[in-house]
């Protein structure tokens, strides 16, 4: 039970994180995409920009910045490989990876170029 409330929370997060983005003039090109390499929670574009966003939502936004571990910003660059494999029309978008932290009665903080593989 608590797992499925934790996925419901999750999804309610990432529904959060696509609204702000697309308010600031992103596109949703993807949603959970997933694949044997790990998983990409958003993959955004705007104009000739490529973001591949992982969502936190922790209850306070300094927890969700420490939440993402550099064993899984491996496999978020390994999903990234792997989504612009199964696309090769955007490979010659420059590339960022962003982190969106969602804590309650908060707005979404939405941390651009959050780190490099």
């Amino acid at each position: 039970m608590a797992r499925a409330d934790g996925d419901r929370r999750g999804r309610a997060a990432e529904r959060l994180a696509a609204w702000s983005l697309r308010l600031r003039g992103y596109r949703i090109l993807a949603r959970r995409f997933a694949c044997p390499a790990g998983e990409i929670d958003l993959v955004v574009r705007r104009g000739d920009l490529l973001a591949f966003v992982e969502v936190k939502r922790r209850p306070s936004l300094d927890a969700g910045a420490e939440a993402l571990r550099p064993a899984q910003r491996r496999r978020i660059a390994r999903a990234a490989e792997a989504f612009l494999g199964q696309r090769p029309a955007l490979a010659g978008l420059r590339l960022r990876f962003d982190l969106v932290l969602i804590a309650p009665w908060r707005l979404p903080r939405h941390l651009s170029d959050a780190w490099r593989p």
